[in-house]
């Protein structure tokens, strides 16, 4: 049951979480191309900068629960239910597109983003492996 739903809604999700990270959250385009690379200083930054604890929550907590999904993609892509696949593939994809927020200067290639949404799909990927042996084929299927 989880399966199908899975299926039906992560293509969808996927296209909504991309005009979000393009166009959504009041995003406008950059005057120039940014580009952060130093791990964990800019969230540093962000939470040192930022006065309200919503936005500091909503942007960080937001980097890894809205990835969680993708740690799934083994339902659909039977490449991708070992860890390390899934991992490599996700982290090629991800850096493509902080490549393409940093060359359209509709966002920043941030180092950071690449770090947090990596471990949203390391702790979907972790729910799914509990779902699965919990519950096994008749919540999975």
């Amino acid at each position: 049951m989880l399966k199908k739903f899975y299926k039906f809604i992560i293509l969808p999700y996927t296209i909504f979480l991309l005009y979000l990270m393009f166009f959504g959250m009041g995003r406008l385009q950059y005057d120039d191309n940014i580009v952060r690379i130093k791990p964990i200083v800019s969230t540093i930054w962000f939470i040192q900068e930022t006065i309200s604890w919503l936005d500091i929550i909503r942007i960080v907590l937001g980097n890894v629960v809205m990835f969680v999904p993708f740690g799934f993609l083994g339902w659909i892509f039977p490449q991708l239910k070992n860890l390390k696949n899934l991992i490599i593939t996700f982290v090629s994809t991800i850096v493509i597109i902080e490549a393409l927020q940093y060359f359209s200067r509709l966002g920043v290639f941030d180092v950071d983003d690449v770090l947090l949404n990596t471990f949203g799909v390391f702790l979907g990927w972790q729910m799914k492996k509990i779902l699965e042996t919990k519950f096994g084929k008749f919540v999975v299927e």
